[in-house]
């Protein structure tokens, strides 16, 4: 299974890196913005820079919609994986146009309701993960996901 990962940076990536335990078993690729963090985080893993700022930048979108369709012409992958932002809108919307099973993970900032991000990209996703039940009660379809807290 391959498997395309993108994210903003920040909180988003970090989510997305925590579940290395799913992902690092397969072949994948990431997506995400260039910034100190990510470059020493991925430093040795597949990577592809995304075009920021993308919150109401228009030539950034257009970009990443390119680069989203070079990619995932080129990758093929089985899976996209996303915990947002706006950088996840053009992969999840080709993505599904070309056959990928797409995912979503809601930040677990989001309690009441989805991000800008999910709400747009919804339609086209094959499961939108959430991590409070009263986001999943507004949104039946998603799957209700608890972090285990450790003491």
């Amino acid at each position: 299974m391959k498997i395309l990962l993108v994210c903003s940076s920040g909180g988003h990536f970090k989510a997305l890196q925590q579940l290395v335990d799913f992902w690092g078993r397969h072949p994948h690729l990431w997506i995400t913005f260039r910034t100190p963090t990510t470059e020493t985080a991925l430093a040795g893993e597949p990577v592809q820079w995304a075009h920021s700022p993308t919150n109401r930048n228009l030539p950034n979108l257009l970009r990443n919609l390119g680069l989203a369709l070079q990619v995932i012409r080129s990758q093929r992958p089985d899976v996209i994986v996303s915990t947002g932002a706006g950088v996840a809108v053009p992969f999840l919307l080709l993505g599904k146009l070309f056959g990928c099973k797409t995912v979503f993970i809601e930040s677990v900032t989001r309690i009441e309701t989805l991000s800008l991000s999910a709400r747009l990209v919804r339609p086209f996703l094959d499961i939108l993960y959430v991590h409070w039940p009263q986001l999943q009660r507004r949104y039946p379809r998603a799957e209700l996901v608890q972090d285990k807290v450790t003491p």
